[in-house]
């Protein structure tokens, strides 16, 4: 049911530093405006943007922007969260996921990332739940595809399986691509969200095989885990991850497309953005560009 031997569909980048894209949730507090401002000042090629921030000057606005300060879309996050059971919540989904490629489309994004969503309320049947996000990614595929944009399935780590994403693994994430063309569906590789899985380095490899790389994802893994376990991502060397081994083999699997450094933590919030990114793009030259 694997596709083989195809051709990633990734712009190549011709140096690391051209490869590097802030994620807007890394600089949480600043407007779309100040994120793109902060990214021309400090030669930030490229922005994965949140839904949030676009919605803040409009659609039209921040195209517009974009397209001024010579700043590329990354990705847009996000969609996905498939899960709901009842027709009312189906439909919403689709209406609101249909929005999000059309978004994606306008802004240049070549990639929607997809976060599967959570069990509903009361509901316990995991099995179920993983079909409905595949019902829900068949729905959406041609719709993606008649508009250029890539669904990038994200596997959370599992502690998010009940609230935010049933699909857990690479492997799981890359099955539910594989009856798709892989210029529609892909699978991002996060480092946080991937790296305690000892068959993940297998489902790089095999999703580079497959052509479905759709983004690179990089952050640490901190501890003690916060009350708010989404809060645990880290600048990288803070924590735990080892990010010359994933780095290698998501090189070695043949992606060339952008880095994102997408992280979520109060205290990183709490900072001066140009010494977060100061400090991000010292990071990310040492502990991740040696080995793209």
């Amino acid at each position: 049911m694997g596709q083989t031997s195809v051709t990633p569909v990734i712009d190549s980048r011709s140096s690391a530093a051209e490869r590097l894209s802030l994620n807007t949730m890394t600089t949480q507090r600043l407007s779309f405006e100040e994120a793109v401002d902060l990214a021309l000042r400090l030669e930030v090629p490229a922005l994965g943007l949140w839904r949030d921030k676009v919605e803040e000057v409009g659609l039209e606005e921040a195209a517009r922007r974009l397209r001024e300060a010579g700043v590329r879309a990354s990705s847009l996050c996000r969609g996905g969260f498939f899960t709901a059971a009842d027709p009312d919540g189906v439909a919403a989904a689709v209406a609101d996921n249909r929005r999000a490629v059309d978004e994606a489309a306008a802004l240049g994004a070549p990639e929607l990332v997809i976060v599967a969503g959570g069990l509903p309320d009361g509901d316990r049947d995991l099995l179920a739940a993983r079909q409905r996000v595949a019902d829900r990614i068949g729905d959406l595929a041609p719709y993606a595809a008649e508009r250029g944009v890539r669904l990038a399935l994200e596997p959370l780590h599992p502690m998010f399986v009940a609230d935010r994403a049933v699909i857990s693994t690479l492997e799981q994430a890359l099955d539910l691509a594989a009856d798709h063309d892989p210029a529609v569906v892909g699978v991002v590789v996060d480092t946080f969200h991937v790296f305690w899985d000892p068959a993940a380095e297998a489902m790089v490899a095999r999703a580079g095989r497959e052509g479905r790389i759709s983004s690179y994802q990089v952050c640490d893994f901190n501890l003690p885990i916060p009350e708010g376990a989404l809060l645990a991502r880290g600048m990288m060397g803070d924590g735990h991850i080892d990010f010359e081994r994933w780095t290698r083999a998501v090189t070695a699997a043949g992606y060339t497309g952008d880095v994102e450094v997408e992280i979520f933590n109060a205290d990183i919030w709490s900072r001066d953005p140009v010494e977060v990114v100061t400090q991000m793009r010292a990071r990310y030259d040492e502990l991740v560009a040696p080995w793209l």
